[in-house]
């Protein structure tokens, strides 16, 4: 009885205090931020409806009220639930609200489907969380996780249509999206079950795996890494290929392979640059357009230089809602909202959205760190570089320091697949941070 006694008093006491203080998982408050993200889209709302005029419908008004409504019990209901990392959902909650903004201005019909992706992705959100914790042994399925990434092209190869110069768009019964987002997750899965796979790690006398062991388990990696980014190649979907390279290569160096091995694969990429340039026309344009897009001002470079254009002219606070003039940008809802943002809402603003993914990729690479399952801690740490760097090649390439590579901004920018699979990794870095908590528990009543 007096061990009981004990114990309540010490996971009420020594506990609360550990994960308050150094995880921020089970006490952290979310109120006044979401105060403040409250008052940030009632004001945003206002300023709409009021520049708007009749575009701003009571259908329209009813749509942002139940957002309004879903954002707070959403990331409410998250503290209650998850017991993981209250901030997670509620940085991406306050990356949307910037971005749904600029998008309805834009263009209304795209703001309301915006609205509706986003109660899907969080509603995916707290799917993906309750399948990782309903589930066991998810490092098994090494060999289905290349299935699934195989499964993806071939899905692409027959079913995909070409959009902006890359073959990576699928419309099956009107239902449009880009297979390669969610590759770009179980490509994550497969190096993390690769890595931690038991079966894979058993003695290679008695493993049917036993050719991957040793000096050939980095060559096997690499060919199949190698592999799914050639067939992104013949989808001439740069940007992902570009991303599926720099996760496999920054794991490589986690995973300390032969640093032999590791400058033969930077080799690698550069010819395989220096190839892709030449081989396809629109990497041509993009690398072009960068070194110097005031030759073709008027055709090919018209849409940087107006990206260009629209950052000068914000300033430091912005035009003002519907006062710039965003819609001179080619696709200004989706890979360049960015300036969009920046032209009617100001530096200031712009520089919140960066400040906001590094926290949430801080508190990502945190989450990695603190895991203490070797999967999931893989697992996090991809999906933290993905964030990253999706986020850097789309603002880079925008302020043009980097070629284009038509990467959208998860959370942000206007599109249904990056919606979706944005909150489905967003679902999985909250099991990973809850998952620390049980674990601790358990290793200390053991």
């Amino acid at each position: 009885m007096k061990n009981k006694k004990a114990l309540k008093k010490r996971e009420g006491g020594f506990f609360k205090k550990i994960f308050s203080r150094d995880f921020n998982f089970s006490k952290t408050t979310v109120k006044n931020p979401l105060n403040l993200l409250l008052l940030f889209q009632l004001l945003t709302i206002g300023l709409i409806s009021v520049s708007a005029g009749e575009d701003f419908n009571a259908k329209n008004s009813i749509l942002f009220i139940s957002f309004i409504i879903g954002v707070n019990v959403a990331n409410r209901l998250v503290v209650k639930v998850t017991g993981g990392d209250n901030y997670l959902l509620l940085v991406a909650s306050m990356l949307f609200s910037i971005g749904v903004v600029m998008i309805f201005r834009l263009n209304p019909y795209e703001g309301t489907r915006q609205i509706f992706w986003y109660l899907i992705g969080v509603s995916m959100f707290y799917v993906t969380y309750f399948i990782l914790k309903s589930f066991k042994g998810w490092e098994n399925l090494t060999l289905l996780y290349l299935a699934g990434c195989l499964f993806m092209f071939i899905l692409t190869m027959a079913f995909g249509f070409e959009k902006y110069g890359a073959k990576n768009w699928v419309d099956i019964k009107g239902i449009v999206f880009q297979p390669s987002e969610l590759t770009k997750i179980i490509f994550i899965f497969f190096i993390a079950s690769f890595e931690t796979n038991e079966n894979l790690l058993r003695d290679k006398r008695t493993s049917k795996y036993h050719f991957l062991i040793e000096k050939k388990k980095p060559l096997t990696l690499m060919v199949v890494a190698y592999l799914l980014i050639g067939l992104f190649f013949l989808q001439k979907d740069l940007g992902s290929a570009v991303i599926f390279f720099i996760v496999y290569i920054i794991f490589m160096y986690i995973f300390d392979y032969n640093k032999y091995f590791l400058a033969m694969n930077m080799v690698l990429a550069i010819v395989g640059s220096i190839m892709a340039y030449f081989m396809f026309s629109h990497i041509r344009v993009r690398f072009d357009i960068w070194l110097d897009p005031w030759k073709s001002v008027q055709d090919k470079g018209y849409q940087i230089v107006q990206s260009l254009f629209a950052l000068a002219s914000g300033g430091f606070f912005g035009a003002g809602l519907r006062l710039g003039r965003p819609d001179l940008i080619p696709v200004a809802s989706s890979d360049f909202i960015f300036p969009a943002i920046v032209e009617e809402m100001g530096v200031f603003t712009g520089m919140g959205i960066i400040m906001l993914f590094m926290i949430l990729v801080y508190r990502g690479f945190k989450i990695a760190m603190e895991q203490r399952n070797l999967f999931f801690k893989y697992v996090a740490l991809g999906i933290s570089i993905i964030f990253a760097f999706q986020a850097v090649f789309m603002i880079g390439g925008v302020l043009k320091l980097i070629p284009m590579t038509g990467i959208t901004i998860p959370f942000v920018s206007y599109g249904g697949s990056s919606m979706v699979t944005s909150f489905i990794c967003l679902g999985i870095l909250q099991y990973c941070s809850s998952d620390i908590k049980d674990k601790m528990v358990e290793e200390w009543k053991e």
